[in-house]
Parts: C-alpha cells; structure tokens; sequence
C-alpha cells in the first residue's frame, strides 16, 4: 500500500467484476464522477455508499476500504 490514507480497492474489485464506472455509479445511485474520485482517492464516500458500492461488487466495506493500521 500505499502512503495515501483513502487508498481503496474499489477500481481492483470493479474491473475484477467487469463493470464500468458508469455502471458502478448507476448501483451505487451516484455519478460516475463520484465514482472516479472515490476510485482516485480524493472522495472519502458515506457509509451509506461505501455500504451500496460495496454490495455492487459483491464484498465488504471493510476489502473495499481497509484501514490503514498506522493512522
């Protein structure tokens, strides 16, 4: 990892489930501009989305976004 504290494994799990960042962003009821800025570290996402992005992919919130132990 990285030394990014929002460092996420969204855009790993996405591709991993062969969907586009328009239609994660459809699942998740958020732009695909959302999206882009979760999957790049520069939006933290609410629970509620981080809740719904991670049913889309078919995993948790916590492999979608691990805690960093350091910080």
């Amino acid at each position: 990892m990285s030394d990014n504290p929002r460092e996420n494994r969204v855009r790993e799990h996405r591709k991993a489930a062969g969907i586009t960042q328009a239609e994660l962003a459809r699942a998740g009821g958020v732009s695909r501009q959302s999206i882009v800025s979760v999957e790049g570290g520069d939006y933290a996402p609410s629970v509620y989305l981080a809740l719904r992005l991670a049913a889309a992919l078919g995993t948790t919130v916590e492999t979608l976004f691990p805690l960093n132990e350091e910080g």
